[in-house]
């Protein structure tokens, strides 16, 4: 019995992209980390002179404008009046609408990371020299339910996620599986 070698067709190399494809996909999916605040202006925990004009945030990832809040409050936890976040790649910032009197201020943010979890969290800061900017920044993940100052609306992913990474696996498991299919159909045809 003699066996003759087949050049591999283009279907057999299709799938064998797919397949490592796959292979690549699939195991980086759950190294999808949160994002976390990196920088701020003002700053935990810094005691101003004079009163900011606004606040900025800097992240560890891109930010969703739709999903970015960003909140300021009183020592009384009264909303002080801002405008909408602003979102420039990893930087959210809000203009504050009123000259902030002596006191202890928190910035409170909601976010959305790229892995579709919302992270949120809250720092203080003093301006002139009362108050308690002792109290450190927070972040934690949101309480069922909760929707504080800084709740954003619904939540969503501007990133590519790990429920994309699992529909592109699926779906090049079924291409994978289809050119499979087709190699077994193409090789009974010419038997």
């Amino acid at each position: 019995m003699h066996t003759r070698f087949r050049r591999p067709t283009a279907a057999a190399l299709v799938a064998a992209a797919l397949t490592a494809a796959a292979l690549l996909l699939v195991p980086a999916a759950p190294a999808a980390a949160h994002n976390t605040l990196r920088a701020a202006s003002p700053a935990d925990g810094e005691r101003l002179t004079t009163p900011p004009t606004r606040v900025t945030l800097e992240f560890a990832q891109r930010l969703d404008p739709t999903f970015t809040t960003i909140a300021l409050t009183d020592a009384d936890r009264r909303k002080v009046p801002t405008g909408a976040p602003t979102v420039d790649g990893t930087k959210g910032t809000v203009t504050v609408d009123e000259t902030l009197g002596a006191g202890t201020y928190t910035v409170a943010y909601r976010i959305v990371s790229a892995d579709g979890h919302p992270v949120q969290g809250s720092y203080r800061f003093t301006v002139g020299g009362v108050g308690d900017a002792a109290a450190g920044a927070t972040a934690a993940p949101p309480a069922a339910g909760s929707a504080g100052p800084a709740a954003a609306p619904g939540t969503g992913s501007g990133g590519f996620g790990t429920g994309a990474a699992a529909l592109v696996a699926a779906g090049v498991l079924v291409a994978v599986l289809g050119g499979a299919a087709l190699l077994r159909r193409r090789r009974r045809e010419t038997h």
